[in-house]
């Protein structure tokens, strides 16, 4: 149980990444009062913590339904964190992790526009906290879990802790942003880019060998 509690935290850290999002809700955020800030950090964790939360017990399901195998599930799921650990190790952009160009042009008019709770869903709870990698990662862990109750509240338990985290994270953004600086944030995301990059690679080894397509 510990070990899935911990795998499930570190996928959850990096694909989520609460300091990223710290970084860019203060951008977002400059001329907002303390109490707007509270009040988005609040409602955007908590949309994004149901967002997972449903992939991570409904994705499954649906995901049988169209016809996908567990094992295809796995290799799926290893690619795509695959993809965001090297944009995390090399910190390059390849869409997983970040805005697109149109994403991020539509987020800075709203950041500017009078409705400040217009930001909430999105950008920051959606794409920002709960993006694709999130989303699959939910999805993969709660997959590999084969239906033991316990292993599932470890990942649900890792997800609601990172969920905590990051609003943690997001209360102090202003104060994170001055404070930890680019260096800092760019070397935490390298060492959890490498350790995700593992957890993707056994992904994948396990979903490949579970296929049975190389056995004769």
């Amino acid at each position: 149980m510990m070990e899935t509690a911990l795998t499930a935290f570190a996928t959850f850290f990096a694909t989520i990444g609460p300091i990223e999002a710290a970084v860019v809700f203060a951008a977002l955020t400059p001329g907002y009062t303390r109490h707007e800030r509270r009040m988005i950090s609040l409602k955007a964790c908590g949309i994004a913590a149901l967002i997972l939360l449903f992939f991570a017990v409904f994705g499954r399901a649906i995901l049988t339904q169209l016809g996908v195998t567990f094992p295809a599930l796995q290799a799926a799921g290893g690619v795509i964190l695959l993809v965001i650990a090297l944009d995390m190790i090399f910190a390059r952009s390849s869409g997983a992790l970040s805005m697109t160009r149109a994403e991020t042009v539509e987020a800075g008019r709203k950041s500017g526009s009078a409705d400040h709770d217009d930001i909430t869903v999105f950008p920051l709870a959606t794409p920002i906290l709960a993006g694709p990698g999130a989303m699959a990662s939910a999805m993969l862990l709660m997959a590999r879990t084969n239906g033991n109750l316990t292993l599932e509240a470890a990942v649900l338990g890792a997800l609601i802790a990172v969920m905590a985290v990051t609003l943690a994270l997001l209360l102090a953004a202003q104060e994170l942003h001055v404070w930890i600086g680019v260096t800092a944030q760019k070397v935490i995301m390298r060492v959890f880019g490498i350790l995700l990059a593992a957890i993707a690679i056994q992904s994948l080894f396990d979903g490949i060998a579970a296929s049975g397509i190389f056995k004769p």
